[in-house]
C-alpha cells in the first residue's frame, strides 16, 4: 500500500522513534508561532535559556488577542514582545494586523513544512498543507532553540469528500459534520487527513477554517493536499515560488476511513456550551438571537466577508440583533474593501471591528445575560464569551448572516426565496500589504528588550521530592476545559506574564477560592474526569496550579496537549486505572504517594496511592523524556541542565 501525506512529512522530519502509533516521535520543526496570550510566558521560557538567538528556520510571532489597552499592562507586554523579536531574530506582526492562523496563511506557510504554534488552532495551517501542531508555549520555545517537538505517533483518519457543496453551505458545515460525528474527544490520538475528489471544491480559507476546527475534535492535527488551488491562492499573495504539489498516494494507507458526501450536507449549528453538540439549523431555527459575530480565527478570511457582505447587500440587520464583523487580518480588511464589499456591511448596520480574536477568547463582545450569540467561532466552552451561563452558538457564516436579518435561527437555504446565493471566487490577485510586519535583521539584533513592571521572571519549581502527601483541592467533572482551568478575558489575559498574579484565576469560574484553599492546604490534588483539560494550548492551565502548589492531578483521561503541558511543569499526570474509584475520592480527601521519585525513575507505569489510607491504583503513561522532565520538576530544568553540561564541554 502507498503513503498517506501524513506518514510522508512525518517521515521527511523524524529525528527519533518510529513512526508507529502511540510510541513518542521526535519532528524537525520548520516554522514557530507565538501569539501574544501565550507568547509573553514563550518568550520569558525562550530567554531563560540563554541562547543568542533562534535556531529554527522561521520564527513569528503575533499580536492578536491581548488587543484591549484598558490600562499599561497590554501595550508592556507588546513592547517586550516587539523588542524581544528585534533582538533573538523572530517576526513581529503588529497589533492589529492580524490572526496568526491568518497572518502566516497570507505570508508564510508553505506547503509539507512542519509547524508548532502556542495556539491550539494552529492546525488551520492545513489550508496550506503544512503538519502543524499546537502545543504549550514551553515546546514551542524549546523548537525556537532548535530542539525536536516530541509527541506521541499519531494514528491517521483519512476523510474522503466526494461531490460538491449544495448552495447555502460551506466549509464550516463540514467541520460541524465531523463533530457530529466524532464528538470532542472521537479524533483524539489521530491526524485527519482530508483526500478525494470533493478537496478541488475548497478554496485554501475553506479549508483552513476545517483544520481549525479539527482541534475541537481532538485530533493532533488535520491536513489537505496540495493542489491547484494552492497554487492559485500562493500565486495571489506574489508567493508563487513557495508552492510544490503533494497529495497522498492513490492507494494510500490510512489507520481508519470515513467519507463524507459533501451534496448531503445541511447547514449544522453547535448548541450550548459544547463544538460537539451539533444539530441541524432547522432544528433550533425560530429562537430569537440577539447577537451574531463572524469571523476571528475561523471564517474571517476574504471568500466568506465578501459573501456575508452579498447576503446583507441592500438590508439591514434586524433591530433585535447586534452585527459584528471580526476580520482575519488587515490584508483581508483591504481586500473587502477593494471589492467593494465594505459598504454593504456598514450599511446592513454591521460593527467592523479590528482584526484580531476579541471575543472568541472573552476579549470584548461578551452578549447580555440571557441573550443568544450565533458566532463563526470555534469553540463555546461555557463562561468562554465572558458572560457567565452564556448561551452561545457556532455555525457558518451563511447561517449566521441568515439570524442577523431575520433575528431568529433561521436554516439559510430559505434565503433562496429572495435571493440567488452570492458565488463568490477566489481572486486571482490579491492586494498584498506586509508592512505590519516586522522582519529580522542584523541591525534590530542589537536592540535591547524592554521590560514593564507587569513582567515577572519565570518562577522556579523544585524537583520531584521522593513522597507526596496532598490534599484534594478540588474536583471536577467530565469534559473540563483549559478555559475552565484558567479563564480567558480583559481581566485576565493581562496577566500572562505574571504567573503569581494570574495564579489568583485558577478555577475561578468554578471555585473563586481555589488559590486561597491552595495556600491554606500548601501541596494539593487536583481530582478530574473524562478528557480533562481540552481545548486553548495554554500552558498556564498547567503552569499557575504549579505555582500554586498543584503537584498531581488525578483523572480519568486527558487531552492531548494539557497532558504534556502537565510534564512540562513537573505535574504528575496520572489516570485511575478503575474509572470507579473517582466517585470515592472526594474534596479533602488525602493523597498519599510513598517513594513516588524512586518508582517513576524505575519507569514504573502503575502508581499505587493511598487515598484517605486505602490503596487506589493509577497508571503514569508518559515517555521517558516526560519522566525525566517530572523528575526534574520542569521540562526548563531539565533542558537548562542538558546546555550547561553541553557549554562545559564545549569550553
Amino acid at each position: 500500500m502507498g503513503a498517506n501525506l501524513t506518514r510522508r512529512i512525518m517521515e521527511s522530519h523524524l529525528v527519533e522513534g518510529q513512526l508507529v502509533a502511540g510510541e513518542e516521535i521526535a519532528l524537525k520543526i520548520d516554522h514557530t508561532l507565538l501569539q501574544d496570550a501565550t507568547g509573553t510566558m514563550a518568550m520569558l521560557e525562550f530567554e531563560a535559556l540563554g541562547l543568542d538567538g533562534v535556531r529554527v528556520d522561521l520564527a513569528a510571532q503575533y499580536v492578536d488577542h491581548n488587543l484591549l489597552q484598558t490600562d499599561f499592562r497590554n501595550a508592556d507586554d507588546h513592547r517586550y514582545l516587539q523588542s524581544a523579536c528585534a533582538r533573538y531574530g523572530i517576526h513581529f506582526s503588529m497589533p492589529g494586523n492580524g490572526i496568526s492562523h491568518q497572518v502566516h496563511l497570507e505570508n508564510f506557510g508553505r506547503p509539507g513544512l512542519t509547524l508548532i504554534g502556542a495556539d491550539s488552532h494552529t492546525p488551520a495551517a492545513a489550508g496550506l498543507s503544512l503538519l502543524a501542531f499546537g502545543a504549550g508555549g514551553l515546546d514551542v520555545a524549546l523548537a525556537m532553540a532548535g530542539r525536536p517537538y516530541y509527541l506521541s505517533c499519531p494514528k491517521v483518519l483519512g476523510v474522503k469528500l466526494v461531490g460538491s457543496l449544495p448552495p447555502w453551505v460551506s466549509a464550516k458545515d463540514i467541520i460541524l459534520e465531523m463533530l457530529r460525528r466524532y464528538g470532542v474527544k472521537g479524533c483524539v490520538g489521530m491526524v485527519v487527513e482530508y483526500f478525494g475528489p470533493g478537496v478541488a471544491s475548497l478554496t485554501v480559507e475553506d479549508r483552513a477554517a476545517i483544520g481549525n476546527m479539527g482541534t475541537e475534535l481532538g485530533a493532533t492535527s488535520s491536513i489537505f493536499p496540495s493542489d491547484d488551488n494552492t497554487r492559485k491562492y500562493l500565486a495571489a499573495q506574489q508567493r508563487a515560488a513557495d508552492w510544490q504539489p503533494l497529495r497522498a498516494d492513490d492507494n494510500a494507507l490510512y489507520d481508519e476511513y470515513d467519507e463524507i458526501d459533501l451534496a448531503a450536507v445541511e447547514p449544522l449549528i453547535a448548541c450550548p456550551s459544547s463544538p460537539g453538540n451539533v444539530v441541524r439549523v432547522s432544528e433550533v431555527a425560530g429562537l430569537q438571537v440577539d447577537q451574531v459575530i463572524i469571523g476571528s480565527s475561523a471564517n474571517s478570511g476574504l471568500k466568506d466577508l465578501l459573501r456575508v457582505s452579498a447576503i446583507v447587500e441592500g438590508r439591514h440587520s434586524s433591530p433585535r440583533t447586534d452585527l459584528h464583523i471580526n476580520p482575519g487580518s488587515r490584508q483581508v480588511l483591504e481586500n473587502v474593501v477593494a471589492a467593494e464589499g465594505l459598504m454593504g456591511l456598514i450599511r446592513a448596520g454591521a460593527k467592523i471591528h479590528q482584526s484580531g480574536c476579541l471575543g472568541c477568547i472573552g476579549m470584548g463582545q461578551a452578549p447580555g445575560t440571557g441573550q443568544v450569540s450565533l458566532r463563526t467561532f470555534p469553540r463555546n466552552f461555557p463562561g468562554r464569551s465572558g458572560t457567565k451561563d452564556d448561551q452561545v452558538y457556532l455555525c457558518s457564516p451563511e447561517t449566521a448572516a441568515a439570524a442577523a436579518l431575520k433575528g431568529v435561527i433561521t436554516d439559510p437555504r430559505t434565503l433562496a426565496k429572495e435571493m440567488d446565493y452570492p458565488q463568490v471566487d477566489d481572486p486571482e490577485k490579491r492586494l498584498v500589504d506586509r508592512s505590519s510586519i516586522v522582519y529580522p535583521s542584523r541591525e534590530l539584533r542589537a536592540t535591547e528588550v524592554v521590560r514593564g513592571p507587569n513582567i515577572k521572571p519565570f518562577p522556579e519549581l523544585a524537583p520531584l521530592p521522593e513522597s507526596l502527601r496532598l490534599q484534594v483541592a478540588i474536583k471536577v467533572e467530565d469534559n473540563i476545559s483549559t478555559d475552565a482551568i484558567m479563564p480567558a478575558g480583559n481581566r485576565v489575559l493581562p496577566l500572562r506574564s505574571n504567573i503569581e498574579a494570574i495564579s489568583q484565576y485558577v478555577f475561578y469560574q468554578i471555585a473563586p477560592d481555589f488559590h486561597e484553599r491552595c495556600r491554606q492546604l500548601g501541596d494539593v490534588a487536583v481530582i478530574g474526569g473524562e478528557n480533562y483539560g481540552q481545548g486553548s494550548s495554554r500552558e498556564h492551565a498547567a503552569l499557575a496550579p504549579r505555582y500554586l502548589g498543584v503537584r498531581a492531578k488525578i483523572a480519568k483521561s486527558y487531552a492531548r496537549i494539557h497532558k504534556a503541558n502537565l510534564c512540562n511543569f513537573g505535574i504528575l499526570p496520572l489516570t485511575l486505572k478503575n474509572p470507579a474509584d473517582y466517585d470515592r475520592i472526594h474534596e479533602a480527601s488525602v493523597i498519599e504517594l510513598p517513594a513516588v521519585r524512586t518508582a517513576i525513575a524505575k519507569g514504573a507505569t502503575e502508581i499505587p496511592i493511598r487515598v484517605d489510607g486505602r490503596e487506589v491504583l493509577t497508571c503514569l503513561e508518559v515517555s521517558d523524556r516526560q519522566r525525566q522532565c517530572l523528575l526534574a520538576g520542569s521540562t526548563l530544568n531539565l533542558v537548562r541542565g542538558e546546555l550547561g553540561k553541553m557549554r562545559q564541554l564545549d569550553s
